[in-house]
Order: structure tokens, then C-alpha cells, then sequence
């Protein structure tokens, strides 16, 4: 559920992003500072906004509970699969040799 908020602000962001682009008078390619200054405050003000939506969200959607499970879940997956990887290795090789 959390992607889809994560998700939903980008696509706001990328939104915001082109419609400033697009309200930006049509110029040569030596636009003045100001306008520049302008647009770059504006944009680092959208993103500090959406980086303290994002934080809030992640706060209160964060379960401890669950963030031990999911650590434990992995540990214990990546130490079978690095088991199961090294008998399929030792098979190979052993295979490769020619050794029975």
C-alpha cells in the first residue's frame, strides 16, 4: 500500500514538473538567473513537500512487529539459499571433474 502512495505522489511530482516547465515563457537558450532561481526554488520546494509526505507515511505505516518478521523471513531464506547454492556448485564441479 505504501508503493501506491509512493507511486501516486512521483506521478504528482512529474505532473507539477512539466506543467512549471510548460509555464515557462519560450526563450533562447540564455534565459535570466531569476527565472532559473525561480524555478529551482520551486521544484525544491515541491520535492521537500513530497520528501515529508513520503516520511509521514512511512512513520505511521511502519509495524515493528512486521519489520522483524520480514528480517527474520530473510535471513533464514538467504541462508538456505546459500546452502542449496553451494551443494549445486559442489555438484557441478564434482560433475565437471568427473568424479562420482
Amino acid at each position: 500500500m505504501g508503493t501506491r502512495y509512493f507511486l501516486a505522489l512521483f506521478l504528482i511530482l512529474l505532473v507539477l514538473g512539466f506543467e512549471v516547465q510548460g509555464t515557462l515563457p519560450q526563450q533562447e537558450e540564455t534565459a535570466s538567473p531569476a527565472v532559473l532561481t525561480k524555478v529551482q526554488e520551486s521544484l525544491l520546494g515541491y520535492w521537500n513537500l513530497a520528501k515529508a509526505a513520503a516520511q509521514k507515511l512511512y512513520k505511521k505505516t511502519y509495524l515493528p512487529a512486521m519489520d522483524e518478521k520480514i528480517r527474520d523471513i530473510y535471513s533464514k531464506s538467504t541462508a538456505a539459499v546459500t546452502t542449496y547454492a553451494g551443494i549445486f556448485t559442489d555438484q557441478v564441479i564434482s560433475l565437471l571433474k568427473g568424479e562420482h
